[in-house]
């Protein structure tokens, strides 16, 4: 698929168009970029209109060399949906994508339909600064400048259930479930990099967030997907936002880590799937 560019809150973001029905709008993580759906772009853009874009700071789109906050994300998506004449769309956020979703929907709750939150959180757990986050990115990026593979491997001991990851180690070329392979993402994860300054621009948005409070005030129905065994936004906090969302649903993926939506890519497509189609 050709990507393009979109005029948006006063940047330029990078973005891709699958398939055709109902606009669903993906939101990806912190220091990644708009393929990071690689397990699921492929399945759900049979049923509907997939539009997934690289967040300011990343990939392609603009990365201005000013602190980001959550409204600037939130204001992003706005943008690109007025781009492109879309008045309204599912909405799909995965990690700090989840946080600027709920930003985002509380910000324009008109702007959305259903919604789904994966392995995301909704306050900055207290004592973990964003210092410490910004020190364990930084390590991890010049780690991947010196030796790629062994940061993958590094941070796939946070990112995949342990199980999984030997099945990872033992077969690095083969395709899972036909979608993607460990040497793909060893590829995906070389090209266009976040430079440290990014980093930090990006671990800014973490000290402007807290919808905590104001989770009850979401009143569309939301599927809340954690995973058994995510070491970076454990099952607890999800829980919260389950309780917190009014119109809520919880799915626990078993044993899977925080990449629980490649390492269990058909289980988590069928559960959306489900979720939208209904």
């Amino acid at each position: 698929m050709v990507e393009k560019f979109a005029d948006a809150n006063g940047i330029k973001i990078c973005y891709e168009i699958h398939g055709k029905g109902y606009p669903v709008v993906l939101i990806h993580g912190f220091g990644s970029k708009k393929e990071s759906f690689m397990a699921q772009i492929p399945i759900l853009s049979h049923k509907f209109k997939i539009i997934s874009f690289d967040n300011r700071g990343a990939g392609k789109s603009d990365r201005p060399d000013i602190p980001y906050t959550m409204e600037m994300f939130a204001d992003d998506i706005r943008g690109l949906m007025d781009f492109l004449n879309i008045e309204k769309a599912h909405c799909i956020g995965f990690s700090l994508g989840g946080t600027i979703l709920q930003n985002f929907v509380l910000k324009y709750p008109e702007r959305v339909n259903n919604l789904v939150l994966i392995n995301s959180i909704s306050k900055v757990p207290e004592g973990y600064g964003p210092e410490m986050f910004i020190n364990s990115q930084l390590k991890g990026l010049e780690l991947l400048k010196q030796d790629p593979v062994s940061a993958f491997w590094h941070g796939a001991k946070i990112g995949f259930y342990i199980k999984f990851r030997k099945e990872m180690e033992a077969n690095p070329k083969k395709k899972f479930y036909g979608l993607w392979s460990v040497e793909g993402l060893i590829k995906y994860y070389k090209t266009t990099p976040p430079t440290p300054q990014d980093i930090k621009n990006l671990a800014y948005s973490l000290t402007t967030q807290n919808t905590f409070k104001r989770l009850k005030e979401v009143e569309l129905k939301t599927l809340i997907l954690t995973a058994s065994h995510d070491k970076l936004v454990p099952k607890s906090l999800m829980l919260e936002l389950h309780r917190e969302i009014p119109n809520s649903i919880f799915k626990v993926i078993d044993k899977a880590g925080h990449e629980s939506i490649k390492e269990k890519a058909p289980e988590v497509n069928k559960i959306i799937l489900k979720f939208l189609e209904n």
